[in-house]
């Protein structure tokens, strides 16, 4: 079976490397490899940091950008998770960085590289509408907030944010109902049950499901311990976690992810061609799987 090139909105590093903390050589390094898993863009994801180091790491992935050759996953942009969030549904992000979303505090690390930002809508003081003006995409997440109808998405639905409840309303229950904003999920096995997968696949359009990995340094390396967002991260072969046990993110790559849905009968190929169509992007190229969905090849034409 072919399907076009996997994009990934939603990670954090892989093979040793952190967006957060990697040279441009690193950027490029991981572009590279990342290519040959069938991963034709990418958004390297930053996590909550400080402004100087959010607008260093900022700086080093657009100049990464500029540098990329025929033989790498195209960097399609930023995808921004820290900063704007809610200290209740924190994860492993570091509440000490948060910041209001407002407009004035995002000007302190605007960049034309930034094409989706994550932040809770409940403490919005105008920023949402300033980001849509800017036609970045604002998507819901580490947040408590019920009314999503302001935002283009959701990030990794169930994790950080209200979940589903019968009475009132819910980040959660709100991605669910409402058809017109596209949901990210983490398909892993770790982050999101697979009996809530099925209510998800069930409930939501497949043509607003985006699949991510948000996976962290740790993928696709040797690396057992280490520091994400000011946290000891400790990875014991099948999930890493900080030492309270909080989630610090995935560790398998949406090849694996596609595999693992697939095997269950939960995997739809339009779940691929949806990044496309939300970021109103194209390329050449193709991913052919076997019929146990293992890669035979990957066709890539920048």
């Amino acid at each position: 079976m072919k399907t076009k090139l996997l994009i990934e909105q939603h990670f954090h590093g892989a093979f040793g490397i952190d967006f957060n903390t990697a040279a441009v050589d690193d950027v490029l390094f991981l572009s590279k490899e990342i290519l040959k898993y069938g991963i034709g863009g990418i958004f390297p994801t930053i996590v909550t940091d400080s402004v100087e180091n959010t607008k260093r790491a900022i700086s080093v992935i657009k100049e990464a950008s500029q540098k990329q050759t025929s033989d790498m996953a195209r960097i399609l942009g930023i995808h921004l998770e820290g900063i704007f969030l809610n200290p209740e549904k924190k994860g492993i992000h570091n509440p000490e960085h948060f910041l209001k979303p407002t407009i004035e505090n995002y000007k302190l690390i605007e960049d034309n590289f930034i094409k989706i930002v994550t932040l809770a809508p409940e403490f919005d003081e105008g920023l949402i509408d300033f980001l849509h003006q800017k036609g970045i995409k604002v998507q819901t997440g580490h947040c408590v907030g019920g009314d999503l109808n302001d935002c283009n998405g959701v990030t990794h639905l169930f994790n950080a944010m209200t979940g589903i409840s019968h009475r009132g309303s819910s980040t959660a229950l709100s991605a669910l109902i409402n058809d017109n904003i596209y949901t990210e999920i983490i398909s892993d096995g770790v982050h999101v049950s697979d009996d809530a997968l099925k209510l998800v696949f069930k409930t939501k359009p497949a043509d607003k499901i985006i699949l991510i990995s948000d996976c962290l340094p740790c993928t696709k390396s040797c690396l057992k311990e280490f520091t994400f967002a000011d946290e000891k991260v400790y990875y014991n072969g099948s999930k890493a976690t900080s030492k309270d046990g909080t989630l610090a993110g995935s560790t398998a790559l949406l090849p694996d992810i596609v595999k693992r849905l697939a095997k269950q009968n939960l995997f739809n190929p339009e779940y691929i061609n949806n990044p496309y169509k939300y970021h109103n992007i194209d390329f050449d190229g193709f991913i052919e799987w076997d019929d146990e969905w293992n890669i035979l090849e990957v066709n890539y034409e920048k």
